[in-house]
């Protein structure tokens, strides 16, 4: 017993012998090196299609990436000649010798890939290239083909099917349990693909789902890329940043990119980086840019941040990691070094801060808000409630719902009794919108083009970057309005912008208006009669009933005589027998005030220059701006001198008259 216990000791105090590992079980474990989780799959098989050139890729997954993977892409395809040695280990058509990979520049070059994903899932791949009649399909295991290929129809480039991932790998398979998770990141790596690769389509869904939960189309705008990828939240929080260096003795690079300002807050951080269009991490670079957020905006310092590098490929180690996720850059420190200068120059530089959200106000009756405000302002002494001072920051206005800071409280609010006057006009503002027949070929009138040439030319370009990008915060009173842009705040004149946006709508869609339909057709003559009692226009003559009906009379028959090119032009039609039927839409979804419908009619039979083109267009467009143009209701008067009303300026004889406030483009 005791000489068997000492031959035991022996055999252990020897070094263990070193032997060959068989082939299959050397390839699994470099399957599993390759292939970690699903999302690795999609990512290497996404890569061989860029790599094929195509220009539409589509992803099909199955429980996570478990039972199924199906990228389809319309590519170049794989010779038949090539299929038997296809998922064979290290064989590839990207580079033929080690000196290669110092200028690769394809994203695939160990042919590894396909070869691991044999070893660990049932793989099919189905392909045509071009010229061919029919394409092929052949399944593989262990690295080689379980059949001769197939002759099956096909479409344009590659599909490649793998069933059963880590069908022989008990404990891979267990961890990854949570399909969902694992779906996500599948959908995260092709949202990192779509922003950069522009030029390509790319789709992926769930297996059975109708609907794709990456959708992205080819577009020239990197912006546009990222908005339909991650949404317009995420867009319009960004800020293009760039930076180049050619100086050889330091460091030889270009970066462009997109990082987001002091509006953007998220839990975590969203970096998508690209070094010669490879999807690669770079933690070092990552953690510098995360330190100047950190200093440079506390309160957004998880950022969102897209950048493409591209160095000479020399300079490139490529092969530093088995699923290529990590590279290895010369002068790395000096490269991260000047990018963190760049990022926190922009940053710094950038004049933006924390801006509103557009607030869409539900309308309510007057008389209940401002009821329940003064009820809230003064609580009744009997309920034993004190009256609470408002914290300084809630006196700025945030929400449109939220009392404190709000504007409207320090207003007088519009009377009962003007609403109850309006109920009479029910009926004709309740109009029924009708869509006219398709439009006509545009009217080919050179007046209207030098009217347009000349908003062109009037076009301010400070005020237009303020109109186009300001944010609405309130408004101060029944005619100025409160925009932001930028770090400024700004008091805009509502009724002015208003005329000009209208008159600019007129021209822009001058012979293709939809129609607002009258219920109750309008007599010309009536509203003609009406506009010159209440115009009060000419004093004299005011109480001449028989001179205004004479005046009404001569404008009906004179729009009557106008009345096909008036429709035709600006859809507003006027029957034989003399009344207002239809009027033309400006805007969509917006109903002028038909109160206005008077003055609007007399200005049309009254100071229309109807012998020449060019002022006859621009007056008649002019009228029909300053008609649906927002007009505020009756205004109190601080100054203690009783109730001031908005008065009606006379219709202008002049067109340039209309035209005298700054020109804008409205966007």
């Amino acid at each position: 017993m005791e000489m068997e216990i000492e031959a035991e000791v022996q055999v252990r105090m020897e070094p263990p012998k070193i032997h060959r590992l068989d082939d299959s079980v050397v390839n699994r474990i470099a399957a599993g090196e390759v292939i970690q989780r699903p999302a690795s799959a999609v990512k290497e098989l996404v890569e061989n299609s860029l790599d094929a050139r195509s220009s539409s890729i589509n992803i099909v997954v199955k429980d996570g990436g478990l039972k199924l993977i199906q990228v389809s892409d319309d590519g170049h395809g794989i010779r038949y000649e090539d299929l038997p040695i296809l998922c064979e280990r290290h064989t590839t058509s990207k580079l033929s010798t080690f000196e290669d990979l110092q200028s690769i520049k394809s994203m695939g070059f160990r042919g590894e890939a396909l070869a691991s994903m044999t070893y660990v899932a049932h793989v099919t791949v189905t392909t045509i290239t071009k010229g061919q009649l029919h394409g092929y399909r052949v399944s593989y295991k262990d690295g080689v083909m379980e059949h001769e290929p197939k002759a099956c129809a096909a479409v344009k480039g590659t599909q490649i099917m793998v069933e059963n991932l880590f069908y022989n790998m008990t404990a891979r398979r267990k961890t990854l349990q949570n399909s969902a998770d694992d779906y996500s990141k599948i959908v995260d790596v092709l949202s990192r693909f779509a922003i950069h690769h522009m030029n390509v389509s790319f789709s992926c869904r769930k297996h059975g789902a109708a609907r794709a939960d990456v959708n992205s189309v080819a577009t020239i705008s990197r912006i546009d890329a990222i908005r339909s990828v991650y949404g317009v939240s995420v867009a319009r929080c960004l800020m293009k940043v760039e930076a180049v260096d050619k100086d050889p003795s330091s460091s030889v690079f270009q970066m462009e990119g997109f990082i987001s300002n002091s509006n953007y807050v998220a839990k975590k951080i969203t970096m998508v980086l690209f070094i010669n269009d490879r999807l690669v991490d770079c933690t070092a670079l990552k953690r510098a840019l995360e330190i100047v957020y950190a200093a440079t905006l506390p309160k957004a310092s998880k950022p969102f941040i897209y950048m493409a590098i591209i160095l000479p490929p020399e300079h490139v180690d490529v092969n530093v990691h088995p699923t290529k996720r990590e590279v290895s850059l010369l002068n790395q420190e000096i490269i991260i070094e000047k990018i963190q200068s760049v990022v926190e120059s922009r940053l710094r530089s950038s004049n933006e801060t924390q801006t509103f959200q557009e607030q869409a106000v539900e309308p309510t009756p007057s008389c209940q808000m401002v009821s329940s405000k003064d009820s809230n302002r003064n609580p009744s002494p009997s309920a034993g409630s004190k009256l609470q001072k408002v914290p300084v920051h809630k006196m700025v206005r945030t929400d449109s719902l939220d009392p404190a800071g709000r504007l409207h409280v320090y207003l007088q609010p519009e009377s009962c009794g003007h609403l109850e006057r309006n109920t009479s006009l029910t009926a004709i503002r309740s109009s029924v919108r009708q869509r006219r027949n398709p439009p006509k070929e545009t009217a080919d009138l050179t007046s209207l083009q030098e009217l347009i040439d000349e908003v062109d030319r009037n076009c301010h370009s400070g005020l237009l970057d303020i109109v186009r990008h300001c944010t609405y915060i309130g408004m101060a009173d029944d005619v100025f309005a409160l925009l932001q842009h930028d770090t400024h705040l700004y008091l805009a004149n509502v009724v002015n912008l208003s005329k000009e946006l209208m008159y600019q709508q007129v021209l822009s869609r001058f012979a293709h208006f939809n129609a607002i339909q009258i219920s109750e057709p309008a007599p010309v003559k009536e509203l003609i009669m009406m506009a010159l009692k209440e115009g009060n226009l000419d004093p004299e003559c005011s109480g001449n009933v028989e001179l205004n009906e004479k005046i009404a009379g001569m404008n009906t028959e004179l729009l009557k005589q106008k009345a096909d090119m008036i429709e035709e032009y600006f859809c507003i039609h006027i029957d034989k027998d003399g009344n207002l039927s239809r009027l033309p839409v400006i805007l969509d979804q917006y109903t002028p005030d038909m109160d206005r419908v008077p003055e609007f009619v007399l200005c049309l039979g009254n100071d229309v220059d109807w012998e020449e083109e060019k002022k006859c267009l621009q007056v008649i467009s002019a009228a029909l701006g300053n008609f649906y143009a927002m007009h505020p209701p009756m205004l109190p008067n601080p100054s203690g001198d009783g109730l001031q009303f908005y008065q009606k300026r006379k219709p202008f004889r002049n067109p340039e008259e209309s035209l005298s406030c700054t020109t804008v483009y409205w966007c």
